[in-house]
């Protein structure tokens, strides 16, 4: 079975195809333009150049979030109108997961981290055991020094990843000095070739919905919300 996987949580664009075990093709993008700009382009370049008709994928994997309000519902948005259309299951994978994703068998903790603005971040803490991943602490939106305490608390090291490395590097590294580490800059940022591994994973487990039926998670109000209530 073909799965598309999407992820546009946060300033990456990502799209990938993937046969059950085999990933087919990988196309990322990290530059400034607007995800209405790039995505859909992207994935119809992605299946064209694979020679796929969209006709052949069995189910579209997608980053549930958290991430950007206006990225996640780009994809979200894409997903639906893509699975609706074909008749496909919606896989949602959660960002932070398929970010820990990327560092298969870390002997320690691995710790995702988006920039959330106004000091916080999305993040959770995830660990592998006998080649599976999994939750140490759920994902969440809190201030960068809350999750660095509980990383402090750790018995081994917390290698940490996502875009929130560029903005909190530096206080990571003075709050956990030898304790910490960081992946390298290939495996840094969102990857739709993670998000469709995971959706294999999780279709296998009867973990998909109608297309209609899914809600990108946000884990906290969006500014012009926050705004609204003050």
């Amino acid at each position: 079975m073909k799965i598309l996987g999407i992820d546009s949580s946060g300033n990456t664009a990502s799209a990938a195809l993937l046969a059950e075990d085999i990933l087919i093709a990988e196309y990322t993008v990290n530059h400034a333009k607007t995800h209405s700009q790039t995505l859909l382009p992207m994935i119809e370049a992605m299946l064209a150049m694979t020679e796929t008709d969209a006709a052949e994928l069995g189910a579209v994997a997608i980053a549930s979030g958290p991430g950007s309000f206006t990225g996640l519902r780009i994809g979200a948005s894409n997903a639906k109108g893509l699975a609706g259309a074909l008749g496909i299951p919606i896989i949602p994978v959660p960002t932070l997961e398929a970010l820990a994703y990327h560092c298969f068998a870390w002997n320690g903790y691995v710790c995702p981290i988006m920039d959330a603005r106004r000091n916080q971040v999305y993040t959770g803490i995830y660990e592998w055991k006998n080649a599976e991943l999994l939750i140490h602490s759920e994902q969440e939106a809190v201030p960068i020094q809350e999750i660095l305490e509980k990383a402090k608390k750790m018995d081994r090291k917390t290698i940490f990843l996502g875009d929130g490395v560029s903005v909190f590097k530096k206080i990571i590294e003075e709050n956990l000095k030898d304790s910490c580490e960081f992946v390298p800059v290939q495996d840094n940022l969102q990857r739709a070739g993670s998000i469709a591994a995971l959706g294999w994973k999780y279709y296998q487990k009867n973990k998909f919905l109608n297309a209609e039926d899914f809600v990108p998670v946000y884990l906290r109000l969006s500014q012009a919300e926050r705004e609204r209530f003050q």
